[in-house]
């Protein structure tokens, strides 16, 4: 475990220190990140022009759980740059045979051998929103809160991780540049809105199928209307360990299953 860690802080630095070697191309694309952001919260703000609430919430309760759901959004788009390409770099490339030769753990290497850094601007702006929406909505939340959102917003990390981790392992048995990820990503939007404004059928897949919205809705709805949603709040860390060790199984089959391109 130590050596893992502090494999993950060298592999940190050393793609942080290639990063910032281009400087310029590294804050244009935190701004357009950021830009991309605002203009998803521009969206809410131009809902909420047209009706004072939707399917009972209000524009500053939507905002938190807006705010909220960019902290695990942008921690998951940090690590997740290798899953996005794993069938086309990894598997058709046959650059996977590099990772399995290596002494450490495959899936250890595929997480961290990269980062999107600029990604973590959203988390900084999504704890602005939440700290406004907060002070809007008089909701007192002391440091206790603070710490169960920042780790409700790692558990939503990982149950991202875990999904597309999965996604990613079709690579193994079927072999695709494109892959199934693309459209289930696009799904991730959903999560950032009260499950309440989708009909039943869109609300379970998103709580019990793909579990998005235990990722970013339930955890703020269980601070905003403690009464109805506490449960859920306390059922993210029991789905995140549940999806994580799923995935961490189809992953181990897929490697198990792997064959080498050749030459």
């Amino acid at each position: 475990m130590r050596r893992h860690l502090s494999l993950l802080g060298d592999y940190f630095l050393q793609y942080t220190k290639v990063r910032l070697n281009y400087r310029a191309d590294f804050i244009i694309s935190v701004l357009t990140t950021v830009v991309a952001t605002v203009f998803g919260l521009a969206v809410v703000w131009l809902i909420f022009g047209r009706m004072p609430r939707v399917a009972g919430w209000s524009f500053h309760e939507v905002l938190f759980i807006y705010g909220f759901s960019l902290l695990p959004m942008a921690l998951f788009n940090t690590l997740s740059i290798n899953l996005y390409y794993f069938g086309e770099t990894y598997i058709i490339e046959g650059k996977f045979d590099r990772v399995l030769l290596r002494p450490v753990n495959s899936l250890f290497q595929i997480l961290f051998e990269q980062f999107r850094l600029e990604s973590l601007g959203d988390a900084v702006l999504g704890g602005v929103v939440m700290v406004t929406c907060a002070e809007k909505l008089g909701l007192r939340l002391g440091m206790l809160e603070w710490f169960w959102l920042l780790g409700m917003a790692i558990c939503g990390a990982v149950i991202y991780l875990a999904i597309f981790l999965m996604l990613s392992c079709v690579s193994f048995w079927m072999e695709d540049r494109v892959g199934v990820i693309p459209p289930v990503y696009n799904m991730l939007t959903f999560g950032r809105y009260p499950l309440d404004i989708y009909n039943t059928a869109i609300k379970f897949l998103l709580s019990w199928i793909i579990p998005f919205g235990f990722a970013t809705f339930y955890p703020a709805a269980s601070l905003l209307r403690r009464d109805f949603y506490r449960l859920y709040g306390w059922l993210v860390p029991v789905v995140t360990c549940a999806v994580a060790a799923l995935a961490i199984w189809v992953w181990n089959r897929g490697v198990r299953r792997y064959a080498s391109t050749g030459s």
